[in-house]
């Protein structure tokens, strides 16, 4: 498949208040990232927050304070109750979440609670593992926190890229995190484990190493990149498919499984929408994208990935100490994720495959002068995997219907 042209001019931002005046409006959110602490205890080569294009951190409050917290639950709580939400989720997140300590996480979740009051609280953390012990999946515990792990493999590869300042591998240390976690009096709280693709890894060597801790999911997250700096592997106007391949082994492994020995997110999600379900996944499907980032300085931004393609990317310009969170819902660059296929470029418009790949994920669509007006530099790598999920679920459904499974 030729990888489509990137367009050429910089698209418009989408006019919020036009949108609204012909009928549409903005979906609330329903997701809230709350950066607890803006430094991490790990110095991974591909991290988008500390490696990439955007290096705000440098000027964040390392650990978010009491008052910004309550503000933040605040505004949380009013936004549930104003647009009758049943339920939200809160992210705890950084850098790395549990460097705020167990104090500050504590009150977080307690004012959370508070705020939210009858609206039903998911309470999440994303997490390198480093400092994940005892006294902290006893904090969990006490407020039902779910507990998210990132791990690239085994030793050998996840030590690659995910190492402390000084070089030392950190897989002993997250791997002693997760037999503690995958324990029977705390597996419960385990919500599953992130890991991001490194094509030098073997994917199925890869996929048995995270198996080995039970999760009850596998999240494989491909490197961030964009038209104008590539991810590895990827190189703009390349037809060949090495993610969808690498994906396409563990894929076929995970598959064949009966029953599958875990739910990997990316499976799933594509095999839903091919079936006609609607998108749950910001990185896939036209789903309108609910989700908002509050930061250690209570400042309103995007979703954090987007630090990958150019400076200020996330920014609003909007603040909880200043506003609502209504008001972040009609930023241009926000209202531009809530779109749908009208947010797609024509070139995505015109393939077939866009209901289900979306056009691939926001902050890998960006190039230097055309913004996100193109499809995803991982476009060959998406259909290829799309099609080939496509080919054995066709071959399945055919069968149940003659009968031969």
């Amino acid at each position: 498949m030729a990888l489509p042209a990137v367009a050429k001019e910089p698209p418009e931002s989408p006019d919020a208040g036009a949108r609204a005046s012909a009928g549409w409006e903005p979906a609330p959110f329903v997701e809230f990232v709350l950066k607890v602490h803006s430094r991490c205890n790990l110095a991974c080569s591909y991290c988008y927050m500390y490696e990439m294009a955007d290096q705000s951190w440098r000027s964040a409050p390392r650990v978010i304070s009491r008052r910004t917290a309550d503000l933040a639950a605040r505004r949380i709580g009013e936004h549930a109750r104003s647009h009758g939400l049943d339920e939200v989720t809160v992210v705890l997140h950084g850098g790395e979440p549990l460097l705020a300590g167990s104090g500050t996480l504590d009150h977080i979740a307690r004012r959370l609670r508070t705020e939210l009051g009858e609206t039903r609280l998911n309470l999440r953390m994303q997490t390198n593992g480093v400092l994940l012990d005892d006294s902290m999946l006893r904090l969990a515990r006490t407020h039902g926190i779910s507990i998210g792990v990132s791990i690239d493999g085994g030793r050998e590869d996840h030590d690659r890229h995910r190492r402390f300042a000084g070089g030392r591998g950190s897989y002993d240390d997250v791997a002693r995190a997760l037999r503690r976690l995958a324990a029977p009096d705390t597996r419960d709280l385990f919500s599953g484990l992130l890991c991001t693709i490194d094509l030098d890894s073997d994917p199925l060597r890869v996929y048995e190493a995270l198996l080995e801790f039970a999760p009850p999911a596998i999240d494989f997250l491909l490197p961030h990149g964009n038209w104008t700096s590539p991810p590895p592997g990827r190189a703009p106007g390349d037809p060949g498919t090495p993610y969808a391949d690498w994906l396409g082994a563990i894929f076929d492994r995970w598959y064949a499984a009966a029953p599958p020995p875990t739910n990997v997110r990316t499976f799933q999600e594509i095999s839903h929408l091919l079936l006609g379900g609607a998108g749950r996944s910001e990185t896939l499907g036209l789903s309108p994208v609910r989700l908002v980032v509050i930061t250690t300085d209570g400042s309103l931004e995007q979703v954090d990935t987007l630090k990958s393609a150019y400076a200020g990317a996330t920014e609003t310009g909007l603040s909880i100490r200043d506003t609502a969170l209504d008001a972040a819902l009609r930023h241009p660059d926000v209202a531009a994720r809530q779109l749908g296929v009208e947010s797609l470029s024509d070139t995505c418009r015109e393939c077939p495959l866009h209901r289900v790949c979306g056009g691939g994920y926001y902050p890998h669509r960006y190039s230097e002068g055309s913004g996100f007006a193109n499809p995803s530099v991982y476009c060959p790598d998406l259909a290829a995997l799309i099609r080939r999920i496509r080919t054995r679920l066709s071959a399945d459904l055919h069968a149940l219907r003659a009968g031969t499974r």
